[in-house]
């Protein structure tokens, strides 16, 4: 585990107390997640007032951050299949100039296959990349989730070992 208490995790995001935990923070907090110990994670969400409200905007946060991420990549996505059909139409072009010897027909054609190749390999890094950030969005909308369950659950832990009704059982 990376972060061993509250005071590692608030220096790390530039906070002097939870109540400063902003939108942009509390993505942050929830990617740091995974390296904290399950007791420091759950005294953190302990101190906030209303979990609920955090986890429905960390993931509205996490949400808005994966969509504009998905559309700078869409968009650049289309501008490389532009310019790869660009480079096509160039090419065709150039083939059917009449004026070419066999030896210029056949690195033109190379060329094209090249560029069918060189796409096909883009879309595949692509394909990676967005299965990369939908497993990044699940991990992180997992995290909130689970802690929670973890706090509701430590409540209505605590809460029942209160109650009149917990001492006559035992």
């Amino acid at each position: 585990m990376g972060y061993k208490n509250e005071a590692e995790i608030k220096q790390a995001l530039g906070i002097e107390s939870w109540r400063n935990l902003s939108k942009d923070k509390m993505i942050r907090f929830v990617a740091m997640m995974p390296d904290m110990g399950t007791e420091v994670a759950l005294k953190i969400v302990e101190q906030f007032p209303v979990f609920k409200d955090f986890a429905i905007d960390a993931v509205d946060a996490m949400e808005g951050a994966h969509e504009s991420t998905l559309s700078a990549n869409n968009q650049s996505q289309e501008h490389v299949h532009r310019a790869f059909q660009e480079i096509r139409e160039i090419l065709k072009a150039e083939l059917s100039n009449g004026d070419l010897s066999w030896k210029q027909k056949k690195y033109l054609i190379e060329q094209i296959q090249e560029t069918g190749r060189l796409e096909f390999q883009k879309d595949s890094e692509n394909k990676h990349f967005l299965d990369g950030m939908s497993r990044k969005m699940m991990l992180g909308a997992g995290v909130v989730v689970a802690l929670g369950v973890a706090f509701v659950g430590g409540r209505v832990m605590a809460e029942s070992k209160d109650s009149p009704e917990s001492s006559l059982e035992a």
